[in-house]
This record gives structure tokens, sequence and C-alpha cells, in this order.
């Protein structure tokens, strides 16, 4: 079967994934750039409480990775989970819908198990359309970041608006629907990406268990238990300290165990130190996005409170401020996207460890920025919108230097046949992340340590504080990162 093409020279089923993908995004950023102020202002949940809900539901939400994309190579083939897991995550939005805490805990199980099967599981698809040598492959995975982020776009713009607007149900229900359009668009253009390995049931999952029920019938039937697991664990939340540590050690061993498994089938031995080097960049990137993904969290109850929302007499919905990121994704996603070619065409493309610090230190920077806000501040202790904007375009930059090409690099640095593993493990990082994420997020907010509900002013001290302790930690890796170029290049064989 031929790979047929179609933009720029890419294959042909990149725009449907890309567009799957991006009503997915709808889907997942819909309910979440509106978690944190539902658990707060409807709830009536405290700041700490809701961050470290948020931080659960968010670190599992990236956890459920690792089983999805493992029971998709092992029996479902990729095409089949991202089908079950789009069909469940549009269960879990309209089971939010019963407006309780119960409803939106079981909703959310429904979100975090669906959205195991299908991120990992897609972004799969979209790295076997290419030949493992093929220059266009960052390129690729850029192009179909971009689709990500336009789903984010349109979820924190309408989304975040109907929802704070007309009321969260209507938020919920739209994010609902988009997830369903996703599923239409990627079942309705399958032929496209017919050309990707291992999309149906793999020959272990072909095997009958009982009478026509296959082993892969029965995996997606027993997925649906653990929905109240996930429940269980949002609301024993501090379970997940000890669980997301025993997944990273136990990763650790599957991942180095098949980097060593791979070397004693090859002369020259590489696959060992390209798992050592994938897990060093795991734990670059829970640097990375714990910090980046206080935007729905910390930084979202910043602008609800501390922040002048005001742009000629229209106040913007705090929820919508999130919006910044993905506009600037989209705005910058095609010139990143030319660039690493470009530079790749003339010798000058930074290596992946540099790409990582460069985005580190554009992260830091962003923090430290509020201290500039805070030299502007309002009678009622705001500092001006263009502080948010400012932040969100340092993080956006920030996260092209490293976020798309970490994609593209899990699909190089891995052997072919633990590729799905291998992607759910590079989303266990951004799971601890989330969860950090959710801890770093509950020293802000606008209680002081004993309880006491903080002025404006005092509550917009403590967080530019955290604020810019963030940053300076921040700035401290990104120099460590830089010292250890060339031994993390030499760990990594050749991958660029």
């Amino acid at each position: 079967m031929t790979n047929k093409t179609s933009m720029q020279g890419h294959p042909s089923g990149l725009m449907t994934l890309f567009f799957s993908e991006m009503w997915e995004r709808v889907c997942y950023y819909g309910m979440r750039v509106l978690l944190t102020l539902y658990l707060v202002k409807s709830l009536m949940k405290g700041d700490a409480d809701a961050a470290v809900i948020y931080g659960a539901y968010t670190g599992l939400v990236y956890a459920a990775p690792i089983i999805g994309g493992k029971l998709a190579d092992k029996f479902l083939g990729y095409r089949n989970a991202v089908m079950l897991g789009a069909i469940l995550m549009a269960i879990g939005e309209f089971l939010i819908l019963g407006g309780s805490e119960q409803f939106l805990m079981i909703g959310m199980g429904a979100l975090i198990v669906g959205n195991g099967y299908f991120k990992a599981n897609i972004s799969t698809i979209v790295g076997k359309l290419y030949k493992d040598d093929d220059p266009r492959r960052d390129s690729g995975f850029t192009i179909f970041y971009i689709g990500i982020n336009i789903g984010a776009l349109i979820a924190t713009t309408v989304i975040a608006y109907v929802g704070e607007t007309y009321g969260f149900k209507y938020g919920f229900g739209l994010a609902g629907f988009g997830m369903l359009l996703g599923l239409l668009i990627f079942w309705t253009g399958r032929k496209n990406y017919a050309a990707a390995e291992g999309l149906g049931f793999t020959e272990e999952g072909n095997q009958k268990v009982f009478g026509a029920l296959k082993k892969a019938h029965l995996v997606g039937i027993l997925s649906l238990v653990l929905i109240p697991v996930a429940y269980f664990l949002i609301m024993q939340n501090s379970w997940l300290d000890y669980i997301l540590l025993g997944l990273f050690i136990l990763i650790s061993f599957v991942l180095i165990k098949a980097g060593v498994d791979a070397d004693a089938k090859e002369t020259v031995k590489v696959w060992k130190d390209r798992m050592i080097a994938l897990l060093i960049f795991m734990v670059i990137n829970i640097a990375f996005w714990a910090c980046f993904e206080q935007a729905g969290t910390s930084l979202t109850l910043f602008a609800d409170r501390n922040v002048d929302r005001s742009i000629l007499g229209w106040e913007m919905p705090a929820s919508m401020t999130q919006f910044f990121n993905p506009f600037f994704i989209i705005v910058f996603g095609s010139i990143f996207s030319v660039m690493w070619v470009k530079l790749a065409n003339i010798g000058k493309n930074p290596s992946i460890p540099m790409k990582f610090a460069f985005g580190i230190l554009q992260l830091a920077l962003g923090f430290l920025i509020t201290n500039i806000g805070l030299q502007f501040v309002n009678e009622a202790y705001q500092v001006p919108l263009l502080t948010l904007v400012i932040l969100y375009l340092l993080h956006t930059t920030g996260e092209l230097f490293l976020s798309p090409i970490g994609l593209s690099m899990v699909t190089k640095l891995s052997p072919k046949k633990i590729s799905g593993t291998a992607m759910g493990a590079w989303f266990l990082s951004f799971a601890i992340a989330n969860y950090v994420g959710g801890k770093i997020a509950t020293l802000t907010g606008g209680h002081s340590d004993t309880g006491e509900v903080l002025t404006a002013a005092q509550g917009l001290d403590k967080y530019i504080t955290v604020f810019s302790t963030l940053g300076f930690v921040l700035v401290g890796i990104s120099v460590l990162i830089m010292l250890f170029n060339k031994p993390l290049k030499k760990l990594m064989h050749g991958v660029i």
C-alpha cells in the first residue's frame, strides 16, 4: 500500500489525524479550561483542594497512556484504541452535565481512561506514517502539534466564554460534541492513514476467549472497570505520590530492559544508551511541564483576582486568558516547523538537549516577567493584562522548542516493537508533571498558611513570590542542561 502525500509533501493521513486530534483537544481542553473555576465557584472547593484535584485529574490523564499504549501494542491495535478512547471521552463529558461532584468525578474517570487510549496511540500513528530516516518527521509532528493547539484555541475561547457566561454545563456539553466530531473524522478518513502499521487487532488480540469473544474485545470491556479506579484515585489523591513514583521506576526498568534486548540482536550497541537518554529527557520534561501547567490553576486564579482584564469596556473571562498559549502556538508553529528544516539543511539545527535548555529558559523568563507587571499595578492590586500576554508568549515559544520535538524524539529513540510503550512512558512524565504542578499551585492562592483569607495586596504578593521562585529555579535547570549537552548527545547515538 502506498503512502500518498498531501500538504507540503507529507503523508495524506497527517491531515486526517490533524483534525481528529484537533477536535479531541477541544473536548479535553474544553473541560480543563473550566475545571478549576468550576471547582472553586460552583462546587465551592478551596483553592488548595481545587489545585490538588486538578493536578490529580490531569496527572491521571497523562498516566493513562502507559496502559493505553501497552494494550494497543499487545491487543487492540492503534486505530481501535483511538476509537475506544474517543467514545469514552465523549461519554465522560456528558456525565459531567449531571451537575454534582459525583457526576464530575465519574465523568473525569471516563475522560482519563478514554484519553489513555486516544492520546498515545494517535501520536504513534503519526510516527508510523514516516520512515525512520525521513527528514519530514519533525516538521510533520510540528504540523500535528498545530492541530492540537487549534483545538485548544477553540476550547479556550468559545467553550471558556460559553461556560463562564452562560453556565458551566453548556461549556462541558460543547466539549462532548467536539469529541464526537473528532471520532467521526477519524473513522471516515481511515483510508488516508491505512498505510501505517499495527492499526487493527494484533495476532494475540484476535485469539478467541469464549465463542466469538476475542481477547481484544475483552480488553475493551474490562477497560470500563478502570473508570471507578480513576474516580477513587482522584478522591484519594495522596495515593498518587506512591503510584506515580512506582510507575516511573517500573517504566525505567521496562525501557532499559527493552534497550538491552534490542542490543542483543544488533552488532552495534546503542539502544540501552538511548533508553537512558529518554529517561533523562523525561525528568527534564517533568520540570518544564510542572511549571508550564500552572496555566490551568494558579495562573487562571491569578488572572481572576489580580489581573486587569478590561478591554475597551469588556472584561475578558478569567478562563479565556488561557487562549494566549494556543493562539501563539498557531502564529509561531508553522514558522518553527519551517525553521527546523531550514536549520537542518544548513547544519545549524540545535541539538535536542539544547532545544530543551532554550525552552526551559524561556519558560523561566515568562514567570520572571510578572515582576515587571508588578511595577504597573492599579489601585485594585491588579497587574496589566499585557503581563499575562508576554508571560504566555514566552511560555509558548519555550513550548515550541520542547514539546513537538519531544514527541518526535521518542519515536526515534525507541525500538519499533515498543513504540507504543515508549510513547506511554513519555506521557508518564507529563502525568508526574501535572500532579506536581497541582502541588506547586497549592503554594499560591487566596489563603494564608493559617487559613485566613488574604487581601488583594497579600494575594498578589504571594503569587509574584512563587512565580519568581519558579523562574529562578528554571534558569538553573536550563544552565545545567547546557553544561551536559555533549554527554547527552553521546547517549543518543546520532539521533537528532
